[in-house]
């Protein structure tokens, strides 16, 4: 690791005290518990950053006689592999987060979506759960957490898809609303967060929500676990605070020759050499420069990358993985590969570009999933950077 790089300890840190927490928090109120995650800042780390506390609270109070805890373990984005060591290193602190929350919401009934290239995982934690059901029965705590393997689709890491796929039908995105909080698997009410998310609700409850809060920044409070890949000599996972600019990054994981980074992975956004010191690693809010949230993947690029070949790899992989269910994702995705190809090869004029980033933009407002709307942010931010690699 490079001198001087600061790196944070709290999702890895080995510690197990979920008795503890546990038992702390049955003899606190629903009211309470909830508070402390409002105050602490947390937000999903899935990438869409919707305050946790509030999403616990809307389904404590939606009515139903079934509710849900959903662990979404589909970590299916380009680049992004955390959520398995999380997985694999303190499950029992995911299984926590999943506890309180079930306790918080009246729900008896949790599930771990394990995306399906994860299977090798299931022994291990498998006998985890079997563990903190012990524990659990010790506290007469009624709470259940079951694994379901999905098939390695990447449309069933959007919530709606993934309850689609649970109930057995094709992994395909509802309409909303209703939200999941209403109207969430087996239409009860449902709380789905990512594995990162719930982890760091075992740190908000064990130490606090000042500690949490008193890392990031405003609009982007506590740390963040980075998938790093790319052109760095130091790859692997790392948590660090929010608010970082994409320069203090790049200087302490590039090798000197970053000229782009990709955060977020295929869905995320390209920023140039030019704009690492004027954009910050967070929730977009009141801070100064471009904010830009992140799932976890951080994908730095040198100077011997051709970002053509990254966007059309980029573009291949969403055409793969759409599910066909909405013409401006099914038809958009294959249009804006078969257009950058004719562009490369000459038989489009490099105006034709404006007429795909025109597409892309209507495939933002038009699609019905996220899948279909983000594909703009990668083919935007690297046409409208990189024109140039684009044609020649």
């Amino acid at each position: 690791m490079k001198k001087g790089l600061k790196r944070l300890d709290l999702i890895f840190k080995n510690e197990h005290d979920s008795a503890v927490i546990l038992e702390k928090s049955l003899k606190r109120s629903n009211e309470e518990l909830i508070e402390d995650l409002i105050s602490s800042g947390l937000k999903g780390r899935g990438g869409a950053g919707f305050p946790t506390g509030l999403k616990w609270k809307l389904t404590a109070e939606a009515s139903g006689q079934e509710k849900y805890v959903i662990c979404n373990a589909d970590e299916g984005e380009p680049g992004t592999f955390k959520d398995r060591e999380i997985l694999s290193s303190v499950p029992h602190k995911v299984l926590t987060g999943m506890a309180v929350c079930g306790r918080i919401i009246g729900s008896e009934k949790g599930f771990i979506y394990l995306r399906g290239e994860y299977k090798f995982l299931i022994p291990k934690l498998q006998k985890a759960i079997d563990e903190f059901h012990e524990l659990a029965d010790s506290l007469n705590l009624p709470f259940r957490v079951q694994i379901f393997l999905g098939c390695g689709a990447y449309i069933c890491g959007e919530e709606s898809a993934l309850f689609e796929s649970m109930e057995g039908h094709r992994g395909e995105p509802r309409n909303k609303p209703p939200f999941p909080t209403d109207s969430g698997y087996r239409k009860g009410p449902t709380v789905i967060n990512n594995v990162e998310t719930l982890a760091h609700t075992y740190s908000i409850f064990k130490y606090g929500p000042e500690k949490f809060r008193d890392l990031g920044v405003k609009d982007s409070r506590g740390s963040k676990v980075f998938s790093v890949s790319g052109d760095t000599p130091i790859p692997g996972i790392y948590e660090l605070e929010f608010g970082m600019t994409l320069q203090k990054f790049v200087d302490d994981f590039g090798d000197g020759d970053a000229k782009a980074v990709q955060v977020g992975g295929a869905a995320g956004f390209c920023v140039p050499r030019k704009k690492f010191d004027k954009t910050v690693i967070g929730y977009k809010g009141k801070l100064t420069g471009i904010s830009l949230p992140t799932g976890g993947s951080m994908m730095i690029f040198n100077s011997s990358r051709s970002m053509y070949n990254v966007l059309h790899n980029y573009l291949d992989f969403f055409v793969e993985e759409s599910c066909g269910q909405c013409t401006p994702c099914r038809v958009g995705t294959q249009q804006l590969l078969l257009g950058i190809e004719a562009v490369k090869r000459g038989d489009k004029s490099s105006q034709y570009l404006e007429k795909l980033l025109e597409l892309a933009e209507t495939m933002r407002v038009t699609a019905k999933c996220g899948l279909g709307q983000s594909v703009a942010n990668s083919f935007s931010s690297i046409v409208e950077n990189f024109r140039e690699e684009m044609i020649y």
